[in-house]
């Protein structure tokens, strides 16, 4: 098990700061959310960056935010691609994509099909990442396609954020319980309320300073041998100066440490209940997979 830091972290700080305290701090390797700034699409330039820092790259966060539309051009597909080959270039074993948005319905219809042939065609494990409903004016909005919880998608990997989990109402230790060796990739963090509640948005907390059963969910992950990466994901813009963001990203590292040792400091390991949330909020794996249109693609056939 590694404990990585995503380059997000120090937004709106550049990918060099996020290798450097990421290194400084002791953290195991960086995730590189691909960006505008050419550095996070560049092998070269992210490979002399882990050489002078003395880390390595752990995993790559595909393109795929409003913010990164144009990065990579403008079809998902391509850009899915690009960041799996550049993980395999880089040697990273990882690469998180969120599940298409509803605008994109050609790339939707086959978003399954497209995640499997890219991590066969790589060897780079891709894992969906579970996201969360949209609200607008006070009512539901399908923002995702087939489903912003990919626990019901036939797919082989999942990364498990812990803020998406409590904007979606999603116990966290519950669906790491139901997804059980598909989780493959965690987002270290936190959240403190459901979408319902209108003053909550994307937090993306210090862990341990939400709602979300975080501490479970890493002890219980330790005790099963779990191999993946926790990559820690806060979103320190609030801090007040350097200082402070280090201090958060400290307390980060702090807590994953704690409870992923298996010292028997931390409380000991819970299992994960192999329960899947209500079907409402994600339609069991089998039904899913019957309709082309809601699974993403087309099944392959084995």
């Amino acid at each position: 098990m590694r404990i990585g830091m995503g380059t997000t972290c120090v937004y709106p700080l550049g990918v060099e700061t996020a290798f450097r305290t990421a290194a400084e701090l002791g953290f195991d390797g960086v995730e590189i959310m691909v960006a505008r700034d050419e550095k996070t699409q560049s092998a070269r330039s992210l490979r002399e960056l882990a050489e002078r820092y003395g880390t390595r790259v752990l995993s790559i966060h595909a393109p795929v935010l409003l913010l990164t539309h144009f990065v990579w051009g403008r079809d998902p597909k391509v850009k899915l691609e690009r960041s799996a080959e550049l993980a395999a270039e880089l040697g990273a074993d990882t690469v998180v994509v969120h599940p298409p948005f509803r605008w994109q319905s050609g790339y939707a219809e086959d978003f399954l099909d497209i995640v499997r042939d890219t991590a066969r065609s790589t060897g780079v494990t891709v894992a969906v990442e579970n996201m969360f409903p949209w609200k607008v004016a006070g009512r539901s909005m399908a923002g995702y396609v087939p489903h912003w919880n990919p626990l019901g998608m036939d797919c082989d990997a999942v990364t498990l954020d812990f803020s998406h989990a409590a904007l979606s109402g999603v116990d966290g230790l519950q669906l790491a319980g139901a997804l059980g060796e598909r989780l493959r990739h965690v987002h270290l963090c936190d959240g403190s309320g459901a979408l319902d509640d209108s003053r909550v948005f994307d937090e993306h907390l210090v862990p341990g300073r939400g709602s979300q059963p975080v501490a479970a969910v890493l002890r219980s992950l330790a005790a099963s041998g779990w191999s993946g990466s926790i990559v820690a994901e806060v979103n320190t813009r609030k801090a007040r100066d350097a200082g402070e963001r280090r201090a958060m990203l400290q307390e980060t590292l702090d807590f994953a440490r704690a409870h992923t040792r298996g010292d028997g400091v931390a409380e000991e390991p819970q299992a994960a209940p192999a329960i899947a949330p209500d079907p409402a909020v994600a339609p069991a794996r089998s039904s899913i997979a019957r309709s082309p249109l809601r699974s993403g693609g087309r099944r392959r056939s084995r």
